[in-house]
C-alpha cells in the first residue's frame, strides 16, 4: 500500500464531505493508528465525520476487517465445547452478562466473554467486575483455553495485542460523543467478537432513551448490520431488541450490580432482570446446537435452582484473583459512605422512569467516567425505589443514592431532576414488565 500522496487531513475532509473512501485507506488509517502516527485529535475528527456521514457496506467490511487485524486474533480450536458469547450495545443497569455468562457455562458451554468498560453513560462489565476485591479482568492469552475447558467461562477486557485498534478508538469514542453512529458500533463489537474464534454470538441490541439506538427503526438497522457482518465471516448471530427506556434492575453502579447479579445467580433477583437473564441463556443454548426451546429452558433452569451456575461464578472469581468470600457475602463489596433519599415530590403513578437521565447522574456521581482517563468509584450508585407503573406517595422514595463526594451528590441530583414522571391518573402507566423483547434478528 502506497499512500505517500495522502495526508490523514485529506482522508478527514473527504469523509467530512460525505464521500466514500477506498478500503486501502481505511485499513491505512487503522494501520497508523494503531503505531501512534495518527494523533487522536486528527481520528476524533476523523470518527465525528462517520457519525455525521456513516459508511457504505464497503467501507465498513474494510474497515472492521482491519480492526480485526490490526493485533492478535484467538485461536481458540482446542476448546471442544461450544464457544457462545454475549454482547450488549450497551444500557443502563444493565448487568445481565454476569450472571449469564455461569449459567451458560453451567450448561455445557464454553463462554469467552471479551467485555468493555462504561461508554458514555452506560455501564461497563469490567467495572463492576473490578468492584470485586482482587478480580483481574486480564488473562494470559496462553491460559485463555485452559480456562476456558476447566471452568468453561472467562470473562476478561481485550488484551493488549487482541484488537488493538478497538480498544483505543472505544476509550477516544468515550471521551469526544462519537458513540451513536451504527457504523463504529457495529465494528467495534464484531471486530471483538469475531477476533475469538466463536461458534456463535448473541447480541443485546438496547433500544431506547438509556440506548445509543433510540428507536426499533434505528436498533433494527444495526442488529441486521452486525448480522450481516457475522454472516460474511462465516458466524451464527442473533440479534435481541431490548428495551432500554427504563434502568433494568432497581441496582445502577457498579458494586450494587455485582450483589443484584449474585441475587439473580441465587434465584431471586429483579423480574426484568430475571426475566431477560433466562431468555438469553436459552438464545446461547440453541446458538450451540440444542434445538428444543422448553429443554433449553430447563436445563438454564436446572442450573440456576441447583446451584450449579452460583458455584460456576464462585469459582470464576477465584480463577481470575478475586476474593470468593465477596460472592459468597456480597456484604463484603465496597460501599460509600453516605446515603441520600430522592423523595418523590407528588404522590401519583410513574409514567417515567429515564435510562438516560439517570445514566448521566451515575456519571456525575462517580460510577462513570467523563474523560478516558477517570477513575470510577465502585461504590456509589443508586437503587431505584420506583419504576414504570408503580404507585408512589409524596414524600416516598423514587431512589436511594449511595454517594462519597457531596459536590458530585449535587451534581448527579441536578441530572436525576426530570428522570420521573408522576401521573395522577393510576391507571396511566403501562404494565411495568411488558415489551421487554422488542424484535429479534437471526442469521
Amino acid at each position: 500500500m502506497n499512500f505517500t500522496g495522502f495526508t490523514m487531513v485529506e482522508l478527514i475532509t473527504t469523509k467530512r464531505d460525505g464521500d466514500a473512501l477506498p478500503p486501502d485507506a481505511l485499513r491505512w488509517i487503522i494501520s497508523e493508528y494503531t503505531a501512534d502516527r495518527i494523533p487522536d485529535y486528527q481520528m476524533s475528527a476523523f470518527l465525528m465525520a462517520i457519525v455525521f456521514n456513516g459508511m457504505s457496506s464497503t467501507e465498513l467490511g474494510a474497515w472492521t476487517d482491519a480492526m480485526l487485524h490490526s493485533g492478535d486474533v484467538l485461536d481458540l480450536s482446542a476448546v471442544t465445547k461450544p464457544k457462545i458469547d454475549k454482547h450488549s450495545t450497551g444500557g443502563v443497569g444493565d448487568k445481565i452478562s454476569i450472571p449469564l455468562a455461569p449459567i451458560v457455562a453451567a450448561c455445557g458451554i464454553a463462554v469467552p466473554m471479551m467485555s468493555g468498560r462504561g461508554l458514555g453513560h452506560t455501564g461497563g462489565t469490567l467495572d463492576k467486575l473490578e468492584s470485586i476485591k482482587g478480580f483481574s479482568t486480564t488473562i494470559d492469552p496462553s491460559d485463555f483455553a485452559d480456562q476456558l475447558d476447566d471452568l468453561g467461562v472467562a470473562m476478561v477486557g481485550q488484551s493488549e495485542t487482541l484488537v488493538p485498534a478497538d480498544r483505543r478508538i472505544y476509550a477516544l469514542r468515550d471521551a469526544t460523543g462519537t458513540v451513536p453512529s451504527v457504523p463504529l458500533i457495529s465494528s467495534s463489537i464484531m471486530s471483538k467478537k469475531l477476533a475469538e474464534d466463536l461458534d456463535g454470538l448473541l447480541l443485546d441490541v438496547k433500544v431506547g432513551s438509556g440506548a445509543f439506538m433510540k428507536t426499533v427503526e434505528e436498533a433494527t438497522t444495526l442488529a441486521e448490520t452486525m448480522v450481516g457482518i457475522g454472516e460474511r465471516h462465516g458466524t451464527p448471530v442473533t440479534a435481541l431488541l431490548t428495551n432500554m427506556s427504563q434502568p433494568l434492575g432497581r441496582a445502577v453502579g457498579n458494586a450494587n450490580e455485582i450483589a443484584e447479579s449474585i441475587d439473580v445467580l441465587r434465584g431471586g433477583g429483579p423480574e426484568d432482570i430475571r426475566r431477560l437473564t433466562v431468555r438469553f441463556a436459552v438464545e446461547m443454548l440453541l446458538l450451540a446446537g440444542e434445538r428444543d426451546v422448553d429443554t433449553a429452558n430447563a436445563r438454564v433452569t436446572e442450573a440456576i435452582d441447583s446451584g450449579a451456575a452460583f458455584e460456576v461464578m464462585v469459582a470464576l472469581v477465584q480463577r481470575q484473583g478475586g476474593d470468593p468470600a465477596v460472592i459468597e457475602n456480597t456484604d463484603l463489596l465496597p460501599s460509600a459512605a453516605h446515603e441520600h433519599v430522592l423523595a418523590a415530590p407528588r404522590s401519583g403513578v410513574v409514567t417515567r422512569c429515564d435510562a438516560y437521565e439517570i445514566g448521566v447522574a451515575g456519571v456525575r456521581l462517580g460510577a462513570g467516567r467523563a474523560t478516558k482517563k477517570d477513575d470510577v468509584d465502585p461504590a456509589v450508585g443508586f437503587l431505584i425505589e420506583a419504576k414504570v407503573g408503580d404507585v408512589i406517595e409524596k414524600g416516598e422514595p423514587l431512589a436511594l443514592i449511595a454517594y462519597n463526594d457531596e459536590s458530585k451528590l449535587h451534581s448527579a441530583i441536578e441530572a436525576l431532576a426530570g428522570a420521573w414522571d408522576i401521573a395522577s391518573d393510576v391507571g396511566a402507566a403501562p404494565a411495568p414488565t411488558e415489551g421487554l423483547i422488542l424484535g429479534e434478528i437471526r442469521s
